[in-house]
């Protein structure tokens, strides 16, 4: 026999760039399972299997203790003759009989089923070693595929399902992912049942063992499919049949040694098929199994581990050779002469290890493919391919080949994280490795699971398409603490909601307890290990899902993280998660949840991220941040609805989301900026505030802000990312032009991006808002941040969060007719909702003759008095008012929260000359608005409109005002419709009309 080598060009585990760190071919493993067993027993040979428990039980209790996956079904059948018709009906993927079956013994029946289903396997199960001798007129190859003897364990049962899958999964696992053999050699029914059962067990265990490292628990599993197959022979050729067919890929060989050979019982079969393959593979772990002790010196000679196989400690025995010879255990550095160097317990240690071990010992065990062996009892193939022996046999450079080992190591631990969420481990915690990881077996919660799994899909797509300058795009790195994490809090501290608690009593209360310790160990232990900036967001159970967001409601914190001690860290990480917690129980929620007829009450994950950015004079802020959405709600000419609009500004995104002054455009059209249409337009509606976290003060931790600081973007005008997305502005031209240049003040177009494409943000948004919306089946939202520098290769775009919207193109048929259109004393062109509202009796409007842009804050108070009494009376309210309504920034609108517009039925938005702002389009108001089918109406003044727009919009004070007033406050108005009116919103054509009901 002439040996063979495996070469990277046939290595189907690969991918294109090297590695297959999804665990794809994991999932084509074990295709063949056994699914159903036809049983064939006397009712005698079944009450003793079932003496002492069912034998279904016993196999399910196997498989669950072995993390085992569907244990089979067992059929019985009671004579051969049933068995022969049950098998006439149904599909069964193994038979297992009895010896004696009354009018037909096991071989004959087994005869008569080969002789109907050749592929079928047949296992004959005798009670005794002499019900297991083959009768001379019976052919065990035409009758029986292999036999056992039933030691009244149900171990065998195990290993007899577990060898038939391996017999017919092996071809095909071999060849799709490099999967071990062992094979075992031995001719006795009875010390094959003994060690069959032995052998999988050692192999299920020590496979686990060393996956340890495994991602998670859904990738340890798949892994476990990777495990060695055992196959059998119980003659000489039949043994080396199966060694040539899978040379490349036998593990080890463990043989008896009398057997036959060339048709007769051989004295020496095992002694000479042991050395005909230790002269073909050197290497190749063997083991000897022999009654007798004398074959010891045989065993030897030949270079193999030996065992008695009566004595007493086999399973040991077995167990050392695993540890010894396969790879399985520590792998021990050694010098070729035994001397130990080093000892690695995982691939984190291993990689470590290499970079320090003497050349000598690195080139001993990769000669004698120590390396590969270990990396394969670990299931990872591709490693496994790029350790192989001969890839040290012509090492030119030792320091070269130990680089290239510890670069080939490193690659894989790196990118087989790349898209999966790892369960957090202190020991084993490596921050450079592992992006994503979580605390906890519980709930990730919504925002959680939205970032996980775009981080999963976002690398699947992106891994199709060619990396090119600039273009680099991650997720930071990210730990989630799960719900259980808040449920443990909640519990260990007795805490319980007390009504009419305000939030600030809440948050003390929660300052107050403790975390429990297993939360506080692991947040310490990655705390250690983790530094720069941290952002630390809610992500409660009920939040981003698409008909109730919870957007912007829970509390969100971002720490310096640069505190001189550790435990001034460890203790503001704690204070922020627990605020984050606290949020929970806030007014804000509570109010959302009652809106939606949400009862139960709410449990809460919790997002640590490395914040995305750089850090510029003591302020740390990313060049861009903004929200994206596939869908424009608002598109004006040449956009359309599909081609999506984004909001972006410098700094970080609660300028967008919390509607301040950003810049809007569509990814299809950058350089399409109706709000930048005139110097005028530019001048009002540039950015002018910032917000960025004050480095300078990284000793203390602020609950109301958490160090973060809203600043005048003047101020960073000298700092990188303002001069690269700046234009300059000259007074005496009163002319903009691009680019940052001396002699006029700096104004943020980001034209450079926009309009001469030095960052391709907008072809790289058009890309991911389709994976988006690829992967979440419908029209997303995603928030992101670019920390941008003048050479593109640095710059990295980083995807915060992804969450579903809503585009209110429902299924029901709004005809609005003209009659009604004339008849209406409101009229919008630009609406948002879809249906027929009649609950709506009162109007809550802000009174244009009272409005001042300097009182928007009391104007919200005003309106969250009316809302109490009427969301307590359960009347929905018509809200008209100036601006944006949600903004954070007073000066574009009325800045109320969602507990102040609660009992709202419809949002009208009037543009008039007070305030000049974009549409509310991307802030977390709006998205809680739009979602739970509340209609959101535009509607601009004619005083101020340049021409009639579609449907003329406009408002009937005159007939408002001759209504009869309920409350009128300093600047708030609420009056009370006689009759009952109507409000008809057509999401296709975004008209809406609110008109007197027809008598």
């Amino acid at each position: 026999m002439k040996s063979s080598t495996v070469t990277a060009g046939s290595d189907p585990a690969l991918s294109a760039n090297g590695f297959d760190p999804h665990f794809t071919v994991f999932h084509e493993l074990m295709a063949f399972k056994v699914q159903e067993i036809l049983l064939v027993s006397s009712p005698y040979d079944a009450y003793i299997m079932e003496e002492d428990n069912s034998m279904a039980s016993r196999i399910i209790n196997e498989y669950h203790g072995l993390n085992l996956s569907r244990p089979p079904r067992i059929t019985r059948a009671t004579t051969a003759r049933q068995a022969l018709e049950i098998l006439a009906s149904k599909w069964f993927d193994l038979v297992i009989t009895m010896p004696h079956l009354g009018e037909m013994d096991g071989y004959c029946f087994g005869s008569e089923v080969k002789k109907r289903y050749p592929n079928l396997p047949v296992i004959l199960l005798a009670h005794s070693v002499r019900d297991a001798v083959i009768p001379d007129q019976a052919d065990t190859c035409t009758c029986v595929d292999n036999i056992y003897v039933w030691c009244c364990d149900s171990d065998i049962l195990l290993a007899i399902i577990k060898n038939v899958e391996d017999g017919l999964n092996v071809e095909t696992d071999t060849t799709k992912a490099m999967v071990r053999v062992i094979l075992l050699v031995e001719d006795s029914p009875l010390y094959r049942s003994q060690l069959l059962p032995m052998l999988y067990a050692e192999v299920v265990r020590q496979t686990q063992s060393v996956l340890d490292e495994g991602l998670n628990e859904k990738h340890r599993l798949l892994k476990m499919r990777a495990r060695p197959k055992i196959l059998t022979a119980a003659s000489y050729e039949e043994a080396v049949e199966i060694f040539t067919k899978y040379r490349q890929y036998i593990f080890c060989v463990l043989s008896d040694v009398r057997f036959p050979k060339n048709g007769t019982l051989n004295e020496r079969a095992g002694v000479d098929l042991l050395a005909e393959f230790r002269y073909e593979q050197p290497d190749l772990p063997l083991l000897l199994l022999s009654t007798e002790a004398a074959n010891r010196t045989n065993a030897e000679f030949l270079s193999a581990a030996f065992v008695e196989k009566n004595t007493k400690k086999i399973r040991q025995k077995i167990h050392n050779f695993f540890l010894r010879y396969l790879g399985f255990g520590d792998f021990v550095f050694c010098l070729p002469d035994g001397t130990e160097v080093g000892r690695a317990k995982n691939l984190h240690d291993f990689e470590a290890r290499l970079k320090t071990v003497p050349l000598e010992s690195i080139l001993y065990h990769g000669r004698n493919n120590h390396f590969c062996n270990w990396a394969m009892a670990r299931a990872e193939i591709a490693l496994a391919i790029r350790m192989h022996k001969r890839f040290f046999q012509h090492a030119v450079s030792g320091e070269i080949l130990r680089e290239e080992l510890v670069s080939k190591v490193h690659a894989l631990r790196k990118i087989r994280q790349q898209g999966v969420v790892a369960q957090f481990d202190r020991q084993n915690f490596d921050p450079e490795i592992m992006d994503f990881v979580k605390i906890g077996k519980g709930s990730m919660g919504g925002k959680a699971r939205g970032l996980a799994f775009i981080s999963s899909w976002l690398y699947r797509s992106m891994k199709k398409r060619s990396e090119g300058p600039g273009r680099t795009i991650t997720i930071p790195r990210t730990c989630i603490i799960t719900a259980d994490g808040f449920n443990d809090f909640i519990l260990q501290n007795d805490l319980t909601y007390q009504e009419g608690a305000t939030d600030d009593d809440i948050a003390d209360c929660f300052l107050q307890a403790s975390l429990p310790e297993w939360l506080a160990g692991d947040l310490r232990a990655f705390l250690e290990k983790i530094d720069g900036p941290l952002s630390v967001r809610s992500s409660s159970l009920l939040e981003d899902a698409q008909s109730r967001p919870y957007a912007g409601l829970y509390s969100t914190f971002m720490l310096v993280n640069g505190a001189a001690s550790f435990e001034v860290r460890f203790q503001q990480l704690q204070q922020a998660v627990k605020l984050v917690y606290a949020s929970t129980w806030y007014s804000g929620p509570r109010s959302f949840s009652r809106s939606i007829g949400q009862t139960l009450d709410d449990s809460m994950a919790v997002i640590i991220q490395q914040l995305a950015g750089s850090c510029y004079n003591g302020c740390f802020y990313p060049a861009i941040s903004g929200v994206a959405q596939s869908y424009n709600y608002y598109p004006i000419s040449p956009m359309t609805s599909q081609d999506g609009i984004v909001h972006i500004a410098v700094g970080f995104g609660k300028t967008v989301v919390e509607g301040e002054q950003s810049l809007r455009f569509s990814p299809a059209f950058p350089g399409h900026l109706p709000q930048f249409s005139t110097v005028d337009d530019i001048l009002a509606n540039a950015q002018r505030w910032m917000y960025c976290l004050d480095c300078t003060h990284s000793e203390e931790f602020l609950p109301e802000q958490g160090n973060l600081m809203r600043r005048p973007v003047d101020e960073a005008v000298d700092e990188e990312p303002i001069r690269m997305l700046s234009s300059t502005f000259f007074p005496e031209e009163y002319r903009i032009r691009d680019g940052d240049l001396p002699g006029g003040p700096k104004v943020l177009t980001f034209a450079s991006i926009l309009k001469y494409g030095s960052y391709p943000l907008p072809d790289m948004l058009k890309e991911l808002l389709e994976i988006g919306k690829k992967g979440m089946g419908c029209e997303v939202e995603i928030e992101f941040a670019v920390d941008l520098h003048r050479d593109p290769a640095q710059s990295v775009f980083y995807f915060l969060q992804i969450r579903p919207i809503v585009t209110g193109n429902e299924n029901l048929q709004i005809m609005i007719r003209q009659e009604e259109r004339e008849r209406s004393i409101l009229r919008s062109g630009r609406a948002l909702g879809h249906g027929r509202y009649e609950a709506i009796r009162e109007i809550v409007f802000v009174r244009q003759e009272s409005f001042d842009v300097a009182q928007t804050k009391k104007m919200a108070a005003e309106i969250s008095r009316i809302n109490t009494r009427l969301h307590k009376a359960g009347r929905p309210y018509l809200l008209i008012g100036p601006g944006r309504w949600g903004t954070a920034d007073p000066w574009l609108g009325i800045p109320v929260c969602w507990n102040d517009i609660s009992g709202v039925g419809a949002i009208v938005e009037l543009q008039d000359c007070s305030i000049r702002a974009e549409p509310s389009q991307g802030s977390h108001f709006f998205q809680n608005i739009t979602s739970l089918g509340i209609p959101y109406l535009m509607v601009q003044d004619a005083r101020c409109a340049a021409d009639n727009t579609k449907h003329a919009e406009f408002v009937d004070w005159e007939f408002i005002q001759r209504l009869k007033v309920v409350v009128k406050g300093d600047f708030v108005t609420q009056v009370t419709l006689v009759d009952p009116f109507v409000l008809k919103v057509d999401g296709h054509t975004s008209e809406a009309v609110f008109y007197p009901e027809d008598d």
